[in-house]
């Protein structure tokens, strides 16, 4: 819970107007983090019954699409450093109405839950797919019809990324480790 309440502090006050730091600082994402945390601890031993499901998804997916389409930097959300955080909300109100293992998951999530078996090795590697659309976007005068096209092509190759790190790297890796101190 504190570093809940870290996360707004760390991207307000302690950024001093420097909006790099604002963005990458690791404070500044660790209420993302925490409240991840936090969702599979409440999941671990709370069971959500199918027709609150729907509820949660859909109050979810309102958070996220309102910060990532409808906010503003200038917005008071923004200014209080509470606009990573509501997306950090709603991205945990979809998995917790999504991640119930009782249930068989919608076909129509699969590739969001292959990005979250992935999601350590798209983590780490990230950034290269991110720095190389964001060339992309300088060199072609950055466009603004680019902006949607260029992310979901970001989320698409940091995918792919990933499961080519995993696949020959972290999973073979891990697999040796257990072996040997099994």
């Amino acid at each position: 819970a504190v570093l809940v309440a870290l996360g707004p502090i760390a991207r307000t006050l302690l950024t001093h107007g420097n909006e790099t730091w604002k963005e990458v600082s690791y404070l500044g994402g660790m209420d993302a983090i925490a409240l991840g945390c936090l969702t599979a601890l409440v999941l671990a031993n709370l069971r959500i019954a199918p027709r609150a499901s729907l509820p949660l998804v859909l109050a979810g997916i309102c958070a996220v699409v309102f910060i990532l389409g409808f906010a503003a930097d200038d917005d008071v959300l923004a200014r209080l450093g509470l606009d990573m955080t509501v997306l950090a909300v709603g991205t945990c109100l979809i998995i917790a109405a999504t991640a119930q293992p009782s249930r068989k998951g919608a076909v129509v999530l699969e590739p969001l839950r292959w990005l979250g078996r992935r999601s350590y090795e798209v983590y780490l590697t990230h950034m290269f797919v991110v720095m190389g659309f964001f060339y992309l976007f300088v060199v072609g005068a950055r466009p603004n019809a680019a902006v949607t096209p260029l992310f979901l092509a970001v989320i698409v190759f940091s995918g792919i990324l990933g499961e080519i790190v995993a696949r020959y790297f972290s999973d073979p890796l891990n697999r040796m480790l257990r072996h040997h101190w099994e």
